[in-house]
């Protein structure tokens, strides 16, 4: 994929992206990689640069009342807008391009707009979002559910993975209004929004094996998960229990996993879609040792499908192989409780547009679904008009490696410039 892009577009406002994106991973960074904890310090840092930073470039300057940042140029509260942008927040020592990439984008565009003086049919807006990664509450998406009432109880009362914070605290610590989000209430009026769109570094490297610096995704996979599934079995002596009279807690988890994968083989040879992961995996590190059968273990388990059928059918497999393994090998399994998010079907409206704004400086008309999830399946389950653009990176993601060329990013930056223009 080749473009004329190279050769036209402005040296300010990729140098103003430069700036934004080295300013917060020097303002953010932790032993390695950054970390921009959600509804905490590092995300606040964060949005503190970008409040100032609007302020210098003459942006108006919005906090909504889940305490995300919105950016526009003109007072437009009763007109229909087009809404871009994604998160700001990162997982432990993440990279420094997740999320943010689509918030640098909604700055570069303001800024040319504003100093352009370029004319759109609808007013734009840049949210900076609170809160999409799970990693530090159990709860994802949490910026875009408070917009629209979507917390639970469960969510709120979840505990913070470092401390002794729950995050209803941490969000009213924050300047979120506590009381309105436990009502469920709407913060936003969604019918005034025409059109989300999010542009975001691709989390895998398929943009990378197909040389294609941008492309446009069609579809978001939704996902089940278990932040922490415990086994519990019988400790022992490794040398003196025999195989029959053990009840392993490694062994039986092990034998779930390598189950599961052996479904997910399945799924795959007939033509599902279909990717799991066990991220978590560890017996008690105060109990733990060679020569001890492991009395009980803890992990996470995650499956993610663009197929809500597949879902399902995988949430009956896991626990059926789980009362298997039990009757088995004599453990039992306990979970938490399941956080799910359902898959997302972006507006095809919005994606030939998109591609239509691509073709205009000789990009190829590229399309990619997503494997991993964004606040963009927020907005579309929530019936707004949703588009995304990916943006290549090498290195994969939530890792200190991620690694976004500009130049790159500028093919982003100006397909979706000619998407407004043209919207």
């Amino acid at each position: 994929m080749k473009s004329k892009i190279n050769n036209t577009r402005d040296k300010f406002y990729e140098n103003l992206a430069v700036k934004i994106f080295d300013d917060l991973a020097n303002l953010t960074k932790s032993n390695k990689g950054v970390t921009r904890d959600s509804y905490g310090s590092g995300e606040n840092r964060a949005l503190k640069y970008l409040k100032n930073l609007a302020s210098e470039l003459g942006f108006l300057i919005e906090i909504d009342e889940a305490a995300n940042l919105i950016f526009s140029i003109n007072d437009s509260k009763d007109e229909p807008y087009v809404l871009i942008g994604s998160h700001v927040d990162s997982v432990p020592g993440g990279g420094n391009f997740d999320g943010l990439a689509g918030v640098v984008a909604g700055f570069i565009i303001l800024t040319e707009i504003k100093e352009k003086k370029i004319k759109t049919k609808f007013p734009i807006k840049v949210l900076a979002l609170r809160g999409e990664e799970s990693a530090w509450f159990g709860t994802n998406y949490i910026g875009s559910k408070a917009i629209f009432g979507l917390l639970t109880d469960n969510d709120l009362t979840s505990k913070h993975r470092e401390k002794d914070l729950t995050l209803k605290d941490a969000m009213s610590l924050s300047g979120a209004n506590i009381k309105k989000i436990k009502l469920s209430k709407k913060l936003i009026n969604k019918k005034k929004i025409k059109a989300f769109i999010e542009l975001h570094i691709e989390q895998g490297p398929i943009l990378i094996d197909r040389n294609w610096p941008a492309a446009i995704v069609t579809g978001i996979r939704g996902n089940f998960r278990y932040r922490k599934i415990s086994c519990e079995g019988t400790a022992g002596h490794s040398g003196t229990t025999p195989r029959w009279l053990r009840q392993d807690s490694v062994f039986a988890s092990a034998e779930l996993i390598s189950r599961m994968d052996d479904h997910w083989t399945t799924i795959l040879q007939h033509g599902g879609d279909l990717v799991l992961t066990s991220g978590i995996f560890h017996t008690d590190f105060s109990h733990h040792a060679m020569s001890r059968i492991p009395g009980e273990l803890f992990f996470s388990f995650e499956a993610r499908s663009q197929d809500p059928e597949t879902l399902l059918a995988l949430e009956g497999l896991l626990k059926s192989e789980c009362k298997t393994i039990e009757r088995d090998r004599g453990v039992k399994f306990k979970f938490d409780e399941m956080i799910k998010s359902v898959p997302a079907e972006l507006d095809k409206n919005i994606i030939n547009k998109l591609l239509e704004a691509a073709k205009k400086d000789g990009l190829q008309d590229a399309i990619i679904p997503s494997g991993a999830g964004h606040d963009a399946a927020i907005f579309a389950t929530e019936g707004i008009p949703t588009g995304m653009i990916f943006v290549r990176n090498y290195n994969g993601s939530h890792n200190p490696d991620e690694k976004m060329e500009i130049k790159d990013f500028m093919v982003g930056v100006t397909i979706l410039k000619n998407f407004i223009k043209n919207f």
